[in-house]
């Protein structure tokens, strides 16, 4: 794994300042540093305390507002949305590996092996791919401490090939996937995403405390080794009202 890690941090491009500090100041607000909703820091404090230029720290809350997390007013300063104002939504950037790790380290999932199956229909038919053979099924729900309710059930399907790491697999662990390049000797070198709201079946609105009608929104993820294998297709279903998913675009 310190192989894998070495190659990503040599290989990755840095962030701009003003995406860091927009990755920390969304974590403090969501974290609840902030709860009185008028004391979050001026401009010039933000600048003296990250050690930052004023276009840096206006750009950052540039996309801490696009996002919903915060309102900026002439004369007012910048205020932090109360959770009602975001619908309660869960915010996260998923815009790379690292940012879905650290996604995973913030909240907690206990899988089950539910054995061997072919990949469903419809998910073969939405990545335009038919796997073959019997892959191992996972299945769990992932939790925040502060919620009663599951924020996601994820469905997960491991390449047949990997039956060794998977028996080694825990299944309290954040994720599979980090596990599986560790125990599979594996390297995640790209991950497709696909993001679509769909009409949940009875079992899955049961397991997220839903009823009848109530949006969901699936994320479904295909993870790709260095010989470009897809080794693991994971289906997170997320209550619709409460995912707000959000990502940056760099301009070469």
């Amino acid at each position: 794994m310190a192989k894998t890690a070495t190659k990503r941090k040599s290989t990755a491009k840095k962030k701009p300042r003003y995406i860091e500090l927009a990755d920390e100041l969304r974590e403090a607000v969501l974290r609840g540093d902030y709860t009185d909703p008028g004391n979050f820091p001026t401009e010039s404090v933000l600048c003296d305390k990250y050690d930052v230029s004023r276009f840096t720290v206006r750009e950052a809350l540039r996309k801490l507002t696009s996002e919903g997390l915060i309102t900026r007013k002439r004369g007012s300063g910048t205020l932090v949305q109360p959770a009602t104002a975001r619908a309660g939504a869960l915010h996260q950037p998923l815009s790379n590996v690292g940012e879905i790790l650290q996604y995973a380290r913030d909240t907690t999932i206990a899988f089950e092996k539910q054995g061997t199956a072919t990949v469903p229909d419809y998910i073969a038919d939405q990545i335009s791919i038919s796997p073959k053979g019997e892959w191992f099924v996972f299945r769990g729900k992932r939790m925040k401490p502060e919620n009663e309710r599951p924020i996601a059930l994820t469905e997960a399907w491991v390449h047949p090939e990997l039956a060794k790491a998977v028996a080694k697999i825990d299944t309290n662990a954040t994720t599979l996937f980090g596990q599986i390049e560790t125990l599979g000797n594996v390297n995640v070198m790209r991950v497709t995403q696909d993001i679509q709201a769909i009409r949940a079946t009875k079992e899955i609105l049961k397991d997220l405390g839903l009823e009848k009608g109530d949006p969901v929104l699936r994320i479904l993820r295909c993870y790709y080794d260095e010989k470009d294998r897809m080794f693991e297709i994971s289906a997170n279903y997320h209550p619709g009202e409460h995912f707000a998913y959000s990502m940056h675009i760099e301009v070469d």
